[in-house]
């Protein structure tokens, strides 16, 4: 995942499997296991490109977050739980009525987009941009979902930032490296 760009630990997981040789059916490390030694891994071989990589993709999705603000934004994946690296992508949850307002706004404002199929039902849309050179996707829920809680695909549940957050792990980073 670290070397490659991998994002999702399914797919890891079962390329790691093949190339060990294992039956489809192996016993595999949980989700969190494996994101606890990505952690690992990115702290002893990668924790300054890491790391900064993080704050560029922090302070591009703050960014973003505030041109979309009227439509709820809150970051969520690797650029929020610390695991963002060389290929990560930014992955930002709206809630709004309906996808079609968020497209008419992205047309309004000559943000250009594509469609991407979903990765869950609960999502009406995913809008994937290129920004400074930076995928962010755009997954479009309906507004109710906003107080519901997601879950990762091992049960737990996932972090999700609202822009002050986001602005505030900007600031202690700025705070730390002075």
């Amino acid at each position: 995942m670290a070397e490659d760009g991998i994002a999702s630990a399914a797919l890891a997981k079962r390329k790691a499997a093949r190339s060990l040789g294992l039956p489809d059916n192996a016993a595999m490390p949980d989700d969190a296991e494996v994101e606890a030694e990505l952690r690992t891994y990115q702290h002893l071989f990668q924790e300054d490109e890491q790391e900064t990589r993080r704050m560029q993709l922090l302070g591009i999705a703050a960014r973003l977050m505030t041109t979309v603000q009227r439509f709820n934004p809150y970051l969520s994946g690797s650029v929020l739980d610390g695991t963002a690296g060389r290929y990560a992508e930014i992955d930002i949850q709206l809630f709004t009525d309906s996808a079609k307002d968020v497209e008419i706004f992205l047309l309004n404002e000559r943000i250009s987009y594509r469609h991407n199929a979903p990765r869950t039902d609960r999502a009406e849309a995913v809008l994937t941009l290129l920004i400074d050179g930076v995928v962010a996707n755009l997954v479009v829920y309906p507004r109710d979902d906003e107080r519901v809680s997601f879950k990762t695909r091992d049960g737990r549940i996932r972090e999700r930032a609202r822009l002050a957050k986001v602005h505030k792990l900007l600031a202690h980073k700025g705070m730390s490296s002075a």
